[in-house]
């Protein structure tokens, strides 16, 4: 592939070309070269752009992104893994939410945090010290399990 100037790499990702001069600041990404002043890309440069967006639409912030592109063998590996784990995490939150809302949302209380026998008694125990996440758990379930994301096999 020949280089390409910043608009058509900025076409090719379906962002603005201010978006890559943001990622160029902050060090993501360098230009292959300039030509009249002109930013151009080569399919390294355009492949590492269209890692950083693509991690972005993810939710990934641009200091982990870069951590994960800067961070040579085993090292990245170990940033990668890190990210799992919060991903892991997250994931877990957001199901003890999902499971606290349709909990909510299925009691016959027309007000659950005042009149949900099991949500009240939750609550009371939060108050007391205990950990939410532990009670949510307890009271409303475990987390459905998720098969974790993993690496395909070299082929």
């Amino acid at each position: 592939m020949e280089l390409v100037p910043i608009g058509e790499a900025a076409r090719m990702l379906k962002v603005n070309a201010s978006a890559l001069r943001y990622y160029e600041e902050r060090g993501l990404v360098k230009p292959a070269c300039r030509v009249n002043g002109r930013r151009m890309y080569g399919r390294a440069e355009l492949r590492r752009l269209a890692f950083v967006h693509m991690a972005q639409t993810m939710g990934f912030r641009l200091d982990v992104i870069r951590e994960a592109l800067d961070e040579p063998g085993e090292r990245w590996r170990e940033a990668i893994r890190r990210r799992i784990a919060d991903l892991d995490e997250l994931i877990a939150r957001a199901e003890r939410a999902k499971r606290f809302l349709a909990h909510a949302l299925e009691c016959p209380a027309e007000d659950p945090v005042q009149d949900c026998p099991t949500l009240t008694e939750a609550l009371d125990r939060q108050l007391a010290g205990e950990n939410p996440a532990e009670i949510a758990t307890e009271h409303l379930g475990p987390a459905v399990p998720h098969t974790p994301v993993t690496a395909a096999e070299p082929t």
